[in-house]
């Protein structure tokens, strides 16, 4: 009997919550299964997931085979991380002792990277549109600080120099005040 660990979906239309089970690859998605080892809710923010950590462990040490998500869950959860440890126990290349060291510094890891991500979220709104703000306003300054230096180029290439202007214009009044006469 290949046994699997997978989602059943449960919950309402367009907000689901997923059971984690083990079950018979042959049952069907949402059907019988033989145990149930969590639950795992994507709409929040960040994805709720509360996992039998010893049980999933269990399961996945006798040869349940996670599905994709399930594996990604349980990995983020540290259930393979810990199977990992204890194949090395097995092979001996490590100790019960360097395991549980190995496996607390990691979970720490994890709990930090999950508490910045949670700090991350609880800025306020106000304070994600403040930064926007200020962004873009050095964005509008540089924007302004560039055309006005292309305008006072084209405005220095388009004004000829006032000394030429000056002198065409001398001939122009001799040259008019000569026609005059002579009409």
């Amino acid at each position: 009997m290949p046994t699997v660990i997978r989602l059943t979906r449960q919950g309402r239309k367009k907000t689901p919550v997923y059971h984690i089970v083990v079950a018979d690859s042959r049952y069907p998605r949402d059907g019988r299964y033989i145990e149930r080892l969590g639950l795992y809710k994507p709409s929040t923010n960040p994805a709720t997931v509360e996992l039998q950590f010893e049980r999933a462990l269990h399961w996945v040490q006798v040869g349940a085979q996670p599905s994709d998500t399930c594996r990604s869950i349980l990995s983020e959860k540290g259930v393979m991380m810990k199977k990992h440890l204890i194949e090395g126990i097995k092979k001996n290349a490590l100790t019960a002792e360097q395991v549980e060291q190995k496996f607390q510094a990691w979970m720490q890891e994890k709990e930090q990277s999950v508490i910045k991500k949670l700090e991350s979220l609880n800025l306020s709104k106000s304070d994600i549109k403040k930064q926007k703000l200020a962004a873009e306003s050095k964005v509008k300054e540089k924007r302004a600080a560039e055309l006005a230096k292309k305008f006072a180029a084209a405005a220095a290439a388009a004004a000829p120099a006032p000394v030429a202007q000056e002198a065409p214009a001398a001939e122009e009044v001799a040259s008019a005040t000569e026609e005059t006469p002579q009409a």
